[in-house]
């Protein structure tokens, strides 16, 4: 991720991100971290997920817009001083990354262009009640 890279190139701390995570469960830890972006990326991953099968199309730079916006909740609106510390480009770098990666799969995802399935015969479901997964009973 950007922030990484950024941390690891001027020579700060590669866990800083991380840790500042961790003030969301009560204290700047490395584990709290872990945890606290699991539940944070699951649950903004569901949002754009949903968002990805009503709005097809969108994809990587849907995502990607969505990335800015949830930086800009999770970066300004929200007002935790450990990740109010942070170096702001990297961080906004790394939500717009996480936008594009997760719009990207979930339009595939929902659309089914990478979906393929050997033997399958019929026409493929597509739009926002097609199933995010296909299994082929053979």
């Amino acid at each position: 991720m950007p922030s990484t890279v950024h941390a690891l190139v001027t020579g700060g701390d590669a866990l800083a991100a991380t840790r500042a995570a961790g003030a969301l469960l009560g204290a700047p830890t490395v584990p709290r971290g872990v945890a606290a972006h699991v539940a944070v990326s699951a649950g903004w991953t569901l949002v754009l997920r949903a968002a990805a099968r009503r709005w097809t199309g969108s994809g990587v730079v849907g995502g990607a817009v969505a990335g800015l916006a949830i930086a800009v909740l999770d970066l300004e609106v929200v007002r935790v001083p450990a990740i109010r510390a942070l170096p702001r480009l990297p961080q906004y770098l790394d939500h717009v990354v996480f936008g594009a990666v997760v719009g990207g799969l979930s339009t595939r995802a929902v659309t089914g262009r990478s979906r393929r399935v050997a033997g399958r015969r019929g026409r493929r479901r597509t739009g926002p009640n097609a199933p995010l997964w296909t299994f082929h009973r053979g």
